[in-house]
């Protein structure tokens, strides 16, 4: 990459562009020029037998405008940078008018997120406008995972019902949003081998009274208490400080199928959330937190 950053390419850039906004005035100069000859001259595209275009200078008023054009670029490129690496007289760059405009949102927002930072998380849910914020800013960040009514999708938890993989109470929901989650799930094909996979899989869909194999789900019972009791429990009923779901119920992060269930079991899974705490910051997470709360409660 070192020659992409070299003192050779600013000088190039800029004399590129230059060359390029000269040129278009230089070529719209040329095009302009009236024509003394008495003949007529056409493109050489006609329609119709007779509908013919004509090869005729632009008119004046739009020529002038293509002018003007010309010199606003030229105008644009000693104000603003577009001349290799220099900054332009006005010094203007993307970074400072985002500081800028995030400086002039805080003078605005900030008092109003302190207000509710102050607040307990159940009194955030409750409060109308809080909830209001909260929404949109679940909307902005979250919802393309997990769903603009928060149901979730395969892979993304549901998060407007009662089952929680690492803890429904606002505690939980805050350290998700903060710093994040990681869930693993070994792949247990290579331990297991096709037919103990098939078993273990049957036995699960017993321990939600899903339709099953019930000698496969008897064969699959010791494979379980073996291979996957430590994290889901010896009863499947999961474990909320792992991550592990609770496997006697019947919701389903990665699909209820068989096919899913061998799938996942065989495979493993690696399901990550990332942390917000840098991007988004304490206030702000505290009203998701009360948002994703209050989603839940009057289920």
């Amino acid at each position: 990459m070192n020659e992409f950053v070299s003192d050779f390419w600013s000088p190039w850039i800029a004399g590129v562009s230059l060359l390029s906004i000269v040129g278009c005035a230089v070529f719209l100069w040329a095009t302009s020029i009236k024509r003394t000859s008495a003949k007529v001259d056409i493109t050489g595209h006609v329609w119709d037998e007779t509908l013919a275009e004509y090869n005729n200078p632009l008119p004046g008023w739009w020529t002038w405008l293509f002018y003007l054009t010309v010199v606003f670029s030229l105008v644009y490129v000693v104000l603003f940078p577009g001349l290799g690496s220099f900054k332009g007289i006005l010094g203007w760059t993307s970074t400072s008018q985002y500081e800028g405009e995030m400086k002039e949102a805080a003078k605005t927002y900030d008092p109003i997120f302190d207000k509710y930072l102050k607040m307990d998380v159940k009194s955030v849910a409750a409060n109308p406008e809080a909830n209001a914020m909260g929404q949109r800013l679940f909307l902005t960040y979250c919802s393309q995972c997990h769903g603009s009514d928060a149901g979730g999708s395969r892979g993304f938890p549901n998060l407007a019902d009662k089952d929680w993989l690492y803890g429904g109470d606002a505690e939980a929901i805050k350290a998700s949003i903060t710093t994040g989650r990681g869930g693993i799930m070994p792949p247990h094909g290579p331990v297991l081998g096709d037919a103990g996979v098939k078993e273990v899989a049957n036995y699960v869909f017993s321990l939600s009274g899903r339709k099953h194999d019930a000698s496969l789900a008897a064969a699959g019972k010791p494979k379980f208490e073996q291979v996957c009791a430590a994290c889901h429990t010896p009863a499947g009923t999961g474990m909320q400080a792992l991550g592990a779901p609770n496997l006697t119920d019947k919701v389903w992060l990665y699909g209820s199928t068989e096919a899913a269930v061998i799938e996942t079991i065989n495979k493993g899974r690696n399901g990550v959330m990332p942390a917000w705490k840098d991007f988004l910051g304490e206030a702000k997470i505290h009203l998701l937190t009360a948002y994703v709360y209050g989603l839940s409660q009057n289920k």
